[in-house]
């Protein structure tokens, strides 16, 4: 995520100024442009949709909100804006800003957060895998569609990616998968997902050497 000002900013003004605009987060006071794109919202949108399917069918209590940020307990001048995420319904009584605004501060509210990487991916892949650990999120995913991350985070060759990391005995253990692998989820047993599922559309061409 791209650094827009040297000014910090506490979590108030966050809110106030930019808590209604999806493109940016706070991270120790730094306000991050998020730099969305077309084919990133569209993976986002299609990872969603899958996951708010599987949710009726389960008959869950949970819910996919078009947009939310969390706000760590442990870190000051934070509000995460995750790409997808999954909250208990049951929960939110508990929240103390739900009801006036789209902010998680209780991680037992939070059952799944997503990220979609982007250009700028040192904070989804590093940061954020403590961040939500301390939370006790039980699961992370990561969906690296274009094999952008570090090679010590997706190794080599570097490839299109989809990492997700189980809460065990409050670390995360991660388990990766790559085109035409059948992703599993431990939170949501019977999703039938693969990475190609959710490529966006004009992905495919470029990407057509590396399908099995």
């Amino acid at each position: 995520m791209a650094y827009t000002s040297s000014k910090t900013l506490t979590f108030d003004e966050f809110i106030t100024l930019y808590g209604d605009n999806p493109r940016y987060e706070l991270i120790d006071g730094e306000l991050r442009d998020m730099e969305p794109t077309g084919p990133h919202e569209a993976v986002a949108g299609k990872i969603a949709g899958r996951i708010f399917v599987e949710i009726i069918h389960a008959n869950l209590t949970w819910i996919v909100p078009k947009n939310c940020l969390i706000k760590p307990p442990a870190a000051e001048a934070t509000a995460l804006r995750p790409d997808v995420i999954v909250l208990d319904e049951e929960k939110l009584d508990r929240e103390p800003f739900w009801q006036r605004e789209p902010i998680i501060c209780n991680g037992s509210s939070i059952k799944l957060v997503i990220e979609v990487i982007s250009t700028n991916w040192q904070d989804d892949y590093a940061r954020k895998v403590e961040e939500y650990a301390l939370l006790g999120i039980p699961e992370y995913w990561i969906v690296d569609y274009r094999g952008l991350g570090g090679i010590a985070f997706i190794g080599k060759p570097k490839q299109p990616t989809f990492t997700v990391y189980q809460l065990i005995s409050e670390q995360y253990q991660q388990q990766q998968y790559r085109l035409g692998e059948l992703i599993r989820s431990p939170l949501l047993p019977n999703l039938q997902l693969r990475l190609d599922d959710i490529l966006p559309r004009e992905s495919f061409s470029s990407l057509s050497p590396l399908l099995p």
